[in-house]
């Protein structure tokens, strides 16, 4: 049986990862990316601590509407970043700017 902190430390570095991810890249699916990346890290938590709950499975439950959470929010994103290209030719988040009025 694989303890639960070998869960927790994948899921930190998944973390982590993404944080990096956000942070670092200058374009805007890879951003998305990141942040899918740390949603998969706390889904990952959660079922690992529903895991070794004997008495309900709440940790199993509450990562499924994660995930449902997690792909309503890139049909989002993705809308956004579609929106944006078409009117400034380019998806670098640092070029948000150019949709002020």
């Amino acid at each position: 049986m694989i303890p639960l902190e070998h869960f927790l430390i994948v899921g930190a570095i998944l973390f982590c990862l993404g944080i990096y991810a956000v942070i670092t890249r200058k374009n805007a699916i890879q951003v998305l990316i990141g942040v899918e990346l740390m949603l998969n890290a706390s889904i990952l938590n959660l079922v690992a601590f529903g895991k070794y709950d004997k008495i309900n499975n709440t940790g199993q439950v509450f990562g499924l509407f994660v995930i449902v959470l997690a792909a309503a929010a890139v049909a989002v994103g993705l809308v956004i970043i579609l929106n944006f290209f078409k009117r400034a030719n380019t998806i670098d988040p640092n070029k948000a700017n150019t949709l002020r009025g």
